[in-house]
């Protein structure tokens, strides 16, 4: 029978034993959405879409690490693995939201309504999704040592205020964009068939539930390691996974890969001195 152990028999990294009941049940959930959208990206060919999958894969890892810490609660290895793995998906998803705006403002030929230039909408919003991932993911290993949890947790909060400045923004955009196109619709927006207005639907429901799991992520982390949050874990069922689930379940049903643009939609995203292209045909 699996009993809490201490890392090097000191340090405590759970307070309770990990559910697998509830790890497994979300290894077979995320495993299963992962193959849904990896089809639809074949599918439609939105690859701008593949961030996406891979924040679906990035649960899965977490919680197969969850699944295997029900044994091996002194296991460090497999305790970064989880807390790192889904603490970052949300910020894969968001990248693949970012970039839908973009689509649906050139789909219904709406550039000149949007506050930020349409060359710079996507780069902007991804570019500030890379620092946050980057700085959650590259300090999540800090919150495993006792002597170093405290700056692992500052970073991983900074991290997430980076994540909901950008998601508030963001929805802010999205607002003033579609207020904008009610006052001075184009013609565009009116004969095209694509599902634009369910698309931007989708990305306020699905980005409200991003900024809502971040913001119950700023608490536990506030209340560090001792707190509450992290010491009984329903809240992280509750607050963070089933609301992940269902925004891929969401972005599923009403995929943003069904939004053509006129254009062909080139978009680039330059990234220092380096240049990546994602092409949509």
């Amino acid at each position: 029978m699996a009993v809490l152990e201490a890392y090097k028999g000191v340090y405590f990294l759970w307070k309770f034993l990990p559910s697998q009941a509830a790890s497994i049940t979300f290894i077979v959930l995320f495993l299963a959405v992962t193959v849904l959208h990896s089809w639809s990206i074949y599918k439609y060919r939105s690859w701008f879409c593949i961030s996406f999958a891979i924040g679906c894969v990035c649960e899965f890892i977490g919680y197969a690490a969850r699944t295997v810490a029900y044994n091996r609660t002194s296991d460090i290895g497999i305790y970064i693995i989880q807390i790192s793995f889904t603490i970052i998906a949300p910020a894969f998803f968001a990248a693949s939201i970012y970039m839908t705006l973009s689509r649906i403002i050139r789909c219904v030929k709406g550039e000149h309504l949007s506050i930020i230039r349409i060359s710079r909408l996507t780069k902007t919003f991804v570019i500030g999704d890379l620092l946050s991932l980057g700085v959650q993911g590259g300090a999540s290993s800090l919150t495993s040592n006792e002597n170093t949890a405290k700056i692992g947790e500052d970073i991983v909060l900074a991290g997430l205020f980076i994540q909901l400045v950008l998601l508030g923004f963001f929805f802010i955009t999205a607002i003033i964009f579609q207020r904008r196109l009610a006052k001075q619709p184009t013609a565009e927006s009116h004969t095209t068939n694509a599902p634009w207005k369910q698309t931007l639907y989708m990305i306020y429901t699905s980005s409200a539930l991003i900024f809502a799991r971040s913001i119950f992520r700023v608490v536990e982390y506030i209340q560090g390691h001792d707190g509450y949050s992290l010491g009984h874990e329903w809240t992280l069922y509750v607050f963070d996974t089933v609301p992940m689930f269902i925004v891929t379940i969401i972005v599923w049903i009403w995929y943003p890969g069904r939004i053509r643009t006129i254009h062909g939609d080139v978009e680039e995203i330059e990234l220092e001195s380096g240049r990546i292209k994602s092409r949509r045909f």
